[in-house]
Formats: C-alpha cells, structure tokens, sequence
C-alpha cells in the first residue's frame, strides 16, 4: 500500500487518525509507503501506526510540501509487518527549493529475504519539471541499483505527482513496471479527486483528477516471475471523515522463480 495521509492539513486533523488506522487494517498490507506524514513531540505519525498495528516504522524527512510549523516535521516513511534491515534518508535535487527533500531508501527482513523499497514523494510544482523529471530518475536509479538485486523484487513507490502518462514518469516506466495496470487497475482511476471537500483544486488538472500515487517494481533477478494478483483503491470516508485527500494505492504482489 502507499498513501499520502495529509500530514495536519485540512480540518480536524486528529478526526482523520482513526479512519487512516481502520483503512490500513482492512486492507491488511504487509508493508506500507506513506508520504505527508508528521513527526513531533519525539514520536512520528507512523511510530503511533505501527505501534497499533504490531508493525515496525521508519521516518524520514524533510519532504515535499514545506511543513508550515517549525515543530512539526513532514516526511515520508515505512511501515512494515516485517523488521526493517536499514533505511536512509537519499537527498533529492531540488533546484528551486530552499530545503533538501529526501527519498526513503530501505530494505525490510521479507521471509524470502530482504525486500528493498523507495518511498518518495516528489515535487509537486508542474513548474519545477526539471526537478521533477530529476527526481523521477533519481527514484528509478535507487529501485534498479545492482545492490537491490535478490530474492525479492525492488519497489519504488509513493505520491509521484505526476500521472501515469506523464513525461515525468518516463525514466520509472522504461526501468521499472507500473503494479497497477499489471495487476488489472482500471485505466480512469483517480488518486487525487476534485470531489473531495477540501479537493486542492489549485494544483492544476495535471494532478487533480489523475492517479498521481503509484507502485513500481522490478523483479530481483533475471529468472524471477512477479505477477500483480490484484490493484484497487483505498481511502473511502470512515465514519462519515476522510481520511486524507489522496486515495491509497493497494497492490497485492507474488513472486516465483521460473
């Protein structure tokens, strides 16, 4: 699964918590790439997810966009069912903006072995694209690294602002596969909607109305079969709240050797 979970956007913020939870829990991923994610007070967003849910967490920040409260971070980060054997924080060119924003770079202990995963979230300025565009190649260099090779495929996954089409995505599309038409993901599917109450309209239609969040992969060898079982969307209102403005991407993923 990956999900922008809004950091302390929008209305009634801490409402929005329990639904993220509920959300996570039905779908039952075993790892899961989320990006806006808050860090304050000595603990994380996701270190109060994955304490909930039995998992383990990383963090890692700063991310796009600024955090508007110089006590809160805003970050991506990793949850998963499974220990995570490392993680770093890989800076991204980021030309135009004055702070350094990050890319997630982790591996966690899969019981095949080791299962490598980049969890980015990219600019989203349309125009920036060159930063866009840099990034987008940096993210598909990391999930291709020979050092990613294994009994796992390599994941590069989170909110790419950029649609599934988009020139920005090019260097993922031509290294890596997208999960969500190879597991049968309708081709209309929307991940940032303009029918959200707090739908943010000003990002321009590039983004709004596009499926923006994404999971790429590649397999971990050359003999390795990876076959996408399943693609669907997650993020429905709990309790009459929305969780967050973006819908969760889930991809149900197997993998033999041939």
């Amino acid at each position: 699964m990956t999900w922008n979970i809004w950091w302390r956007f929008g209305p009634r913020w801490r409402e929005r918590q329990p639904g993220i939870l509920a959300t996570i829990e039905r779908f039952t991923p075993d790892v899961v790439a989320l990006q806006e994610v808050w860090g304050a007070d000595g603990t994380t967003q996701a270190d109060e997810l994955a304490k909930s849910l039995g998992f383990h967490a990383a963090f890692a920040s700063p991310s796009y966009p600024v955090s508007p409260d110089l006590e809160v971070e805003l970050g991506v980060a990793l949850l998963s069912r499974w220990p995570i054997l490392r993680q770093e924080a890989v800076v991204m060119p980021a030309r135009h903006r004055a702070w350094d924003p990050v890319i997630l770079s982790a591996a966690v202990a899969h019981p095949a072995g080791p299962l490598p995963i980049q969890v980015a979230c990219l600019e989203h300025a349309t125009t920036y694209s060159d930063d866009r565009q840099a990034q987008a190649a940096l993210l598909a260099d990391l999930a291709t690294d020979p050092a990613t090779d294994g009994p796992c495929p390599s994941l590069a996954v989170g909110d790419l602002n950029a649609a599934a089409d988009s020139a920005v995505l090019r260097p993922l599309r031509d290294l890596l596969i997208d999960a969500w038409p190879a597991g049968g993901g309708a081709s209309d599917a929307v991940t940032l909607p303009s029918t959200h109450p707090s739908a943010p309209l000003e990002a321009g239609p590039e983004l709004v109305d596009q499926r923006i969040d994404h999971i790429f992969f590649r397999p971990g060898h050359e003999d390795q079969l990876v076959n996408v079982e399943s693609a669907m969307l997650a993020g429905e209102p709990v309790d009459g709240t929305y969780p967050s403005d973006h819908r969760s991407v889930v991809c149900d993923l197997r993998w033999h050797d041939r």
